[in-house]
């Protein structure tokens, strides 16, 4: 498996681009290396961690800071070199695919980990083959924001299932002139949920895991009832939006570019893209008067499910520090450092415990955002998974054909085609 690693690193160029972060104890056995990535984790939280872990053990911890663009290819290089990095924030969507590959230390011999009263979803993105591999960290959902001034003038009530979800964004759209919903038509996170509220995925893995005689491991599986069914959903929301087409979220950005320049009686974001846009708002002149829901479901019995990204906390399996490295990550995610993480990350997080959750204030985004955390859903936990998000997406390119009025089984039935090549691609 580490050959695996290795061979792709010769591919790879691209250096390090890391602003460490470096504490101050004394240096025993070249101390610890560990790649945080930007915006992850609050300098404060960073330095305080260290320095409570350079008290206790007597060494240095030198936190490197990466950037998301490119990160893919830097941890097969890392992961492929000894003593590059003893502990390492991976993507939860990424971490089945690396320890895949042999770069990840399991955890399993190690009490402490099973012990955890881990988030349940997040412990999934961390487990491959009845294996741990990593300590789930923190994660993120997305919830609708609205505006409440705007929903209170069209007389609409926060909904609990999808069909008063229509209702109220009928209501605004016939009562007010704001436009009702912002939605690009290829934010396929959001497919994606209701993609899993019908009981379907992105991509499905072959009985046995395939892989044997040229049969592809994984297939897409878009071209079924309940993609259909999703894509559906999804249309009649689009049809309440003048967002393009052709375009996600990120193009223009909604929360900074569109929310604060257009009147938007809601959308769907992140808690760092609702405190842009109340900034932006303030830039103009403007109070944010936001409220929250998340994405309904079905049935008001439980939300609607929404994608829980975010990141885990592994150990190189070349670390040149394991045993430190172990120590730095239990207690990283540690109960207390993890309410502390929460704390001081100002919101939009969900700690990778149950026990380190704290009751957030009623009406506010942390409290939709942990209902909705309830129904997370993760894409396909393999490294492919990668490859399928590289532009063209092809999931996002069936979108925009979907709205615009193509005939969805041949349009999906091509996209699962690009989908299985992509996702069995190393």
């Amino acid at each position: 498996m580490k050959r695996r690693l290795a061979a792709l690193a010769v591919l790879v160029t691209a250096a390090l681009l890391p602003a460490s972060l470096t504490g101050c104890g004394a240096a025993s056995g070249g101390g610890l290396t560990v790649w945080l990535m930007d915006g992850s984790a609050p300098e404060s939280w960073v330095t305080a961690l260290n320095e409570a872990f350079e008290r206790r053990h007597g060494v240095e911890v030198t936190v490197e800071i990466q950037q998301w663009d490119g990160i893919q290819n830097r941890l097969t290089t890392a992961l492929s070199e000894n003593d590059t990095v003893d502990v390492l924030e991976i993507g939860n969507t990424q971490t089945a695919g690396f320890a895949a590959a042999g770069g990840l230390a399991g955890l399993d011999g190690d009490e402490w980990f099973a012990r955890q009263p881990w988030n349940d979803v997040m412990l999934s993105s961390a487990r491959l083959g009845g294996t741990q591999y990593a300590a789930p960290w923190y994660g993120a959902s997305r919830v609708v924001v609205y505006d409440k001034s705007v929903w209170q003038e069209a007389g609409a009530q926060v909904p609990r299932t999808r069909s008063e979800w229509l209702r109220a964004l009928e209501q605004v759209r016939d009562n007010t002139d704001a436009e009702p919903l912002y939605l690009p038509g290829q934010s396929y996170y959001v497919l994606g949920g209701f993609l899993a509220d019908e009981g379907g995925q992105f991509a499905a893995q072959a009985p046995g895991g395939g892989g044997e005689n040229g049969t592809p491991a994984w297939r897409g599986a878009l071209a079924t009832p309940e993609g259909e069914a999703a894509m559906d959903f999804y249309r009649e929301l689009q049809s309440f939006s003048r967002a393009p087409a052709d375009a996600d979220e990120a193009s223009p950005q909604q929360s900074t570019e569109v929310i604060p320049n257009r009147e938007i009686a809601s959308w769907i974001g992140l808690g760092w893209e609702v405190r842009a846009a109340a900034e932006a708002l303030r830039e103009r002149g403007r109070e944010a008067d936001f409220g929250f829901f998340p994405i309904p479901g079905p049935t008001a019995d439980k939300p609607g499910h929404v994608f829980l990204g975010g990141s885990n906390l592994a150990v190189s399996a070349r670390a040149g520090e394991p045993e430190l490295a172990r120590e730095w990550i239990r207690m990283a995610t540690s109960r207390e450092w993890a309410r502390r993480f929460a704390d001081e990350s100002g919101g939009g997080v969900v700690p990778g415990r149950d026990d380190a959750l704290t009751e957030p204030e009623p009406g506010s985004f942390d409290a939709a955002m942990a209902r909705a955390a309830e129904s997370g859903y993760l894409p396909p936990l393999t490294m492919g998974w990668a490859n399928v998000e590289t532009e063209p997406n092809p999931v996002k390119e069936l979108m925009t054909r979907a709205l615009g009025g193509e005939n969805y089984a041949n349009a999906a039935a091509e996209a699962d085609a690009e989908i299985t090549t992509r996702i069995n691609r190393e």
